[in-house]
């Protein structure tokens, strides 16, 4: 079966591309696992902050704010955002919460939002109030229903095993079938790359990093629902309410191949000890843990656009750790660009986007 537009990968960037182009062109997608969002996208601890990101991804965050703040009633609730860091820390912290637009708080003030923190090791604090949860999972589905509803075909259980090209069609083998397309888009995460070398294109140097989570009950039985997300200085813990629980990542990075993620105990406990140096109750037990895969291209910043090689070859990859709050601009301009539409967003943005920024 021919299709105008293939696209491989399930996840937030795959599910929103085929929002955005099914009400114009034939579109298939495809996803390895049994389930839609099953990798990276399954595993976010999704927030919203205009400012989070580089020049780039932020014009994405920004020409994204209104979806998220209308789509299916609103994907958007108040959490807020605040920084702490120890006295010898100072320098980075007033580095780091610019950077974010947080404005410095007093000890008293941040004990009001987080009851738990230890004021014998936090010197400073900064917040601020414009930072939300983000639904990844109802995200997920509004994209998918629109992608449905406009004719989409979705296949899960199909995973990419042999890709060619003839007559000007791409001939992708999946599962048991082959899919023929116009168009290939290329939005299959972690192994973005690898899917690029097995259509001939050549990889761009896109690199996987584990992220871990620990799930842990509210600390000493506190309501935690209005406490916002809290970050240590220099990424190295976060932490955020989570369906009356609490989740304590230890923001690692590090770089590991494609796989199907999972956290480390090691790290795990690391981390886990750099957040109790910051609060007065420590963890005394785990509920669960996961790991998920953000995967960037060198420059870190997403990649949307067609192959310098073979235009017919769409890169939408380097997402991560912005996939969900970037998804509606980054979906709109795949859409644009495969289209022949003037882009929505600036053409600076536009052409820091682009692949060929590696040629």
């Amino acid at each position: 079966m021919t299709t105008d537009i293939l696209i491989v990968g399930g996840g937030i960037a795959g599910l929103s591309a085929a929002a955005a182009l099914a009400p114009h062109a034939s579109v298939t997608l495809l996803e390895s696992e049994d389930a839609l969002g099953y990798h990276a996208s399954g595993r976010s601890a999704a927030m919203f902050l205009r400012d989070y990101g580089n020049d780039v991804v932020r014009a994405l965050n920004y020409a994204s704010a209104e979806h998220h703040e209308t789509a299916g009633g609103g994907m958007l609730s108040d959490r807020g955002m605040m920084m702490v860091s120890r006295a010898d820390q100072r320098d980075d912290f007033k580095s780091e919460h610019t950077a974010f637009g947080l404005q410095e708080i007093s000890l008293t003030e941040a004990l009001s939002h987080v009851p738990i923190l230890n004021t014998k090791t936090c010197a400073y604090a900064a917040y601020r109030a414009d930072a939300y949860d983000l639904d990844a999972d109802r995200l997920l589905q509004v994209f998918t229903a629109d992608a449905r509803r406009a004719g989409t075909s979705i296949h899960t259980k199909s995973p990419v095993t042999e890709i060619t090209k003839s007559g000007g069609l791409w001939q992708v083998t999946a599962g048991e079938q082959i899919h023929s397309a116009t168009t290939l888009i290329n939005a299959s995460g972690a192994w973005v790359d690898q899917i690029a070398a097995l259509a001939g294109i050549n990889p761009l140097g896109f690199q996987p990093y584990r992220r871990s989570i620990a799930r842990v009950p509210a600390p000493d039985g506190h309501d935690v629902k209005t406490w916002p997300f809290m970050v240590g200085v220099n990424d190295l813990w976060y932490a955020k309410p989570d369906a009356g629980k609490w989740i304590i990542s230890p923001s690692e990075e590090d770089p590991v191949d494609p796989h199907d993620a999972w956290a480390e105990d090691m790290v795990l406990a690391e981390g886990l000890a750099r957040y109790e140096e910051t609060v007065t109750s420590p963890v005394t037990r785990l509920e669960t843990s996961w790991a998920g895969l953000r995967t960037f291209a060198p420059d870190r910043a997403l990649v949307i656009g067609r192959d310098l090689t073979d235009p017919s070859f769409f890169w939408l990859g380097g997402q991560g750790g912005y996939g969900f709050q970037t998804a509606p601009a980054a979906s709109r301009l795949t859409a644009d660009l495969l289209l022949g539409r003037v882009p929505e967003l600036d053409t600076t943005t536009v052409a820091a986007l682009d692949p060929a920024r590696f040629a």
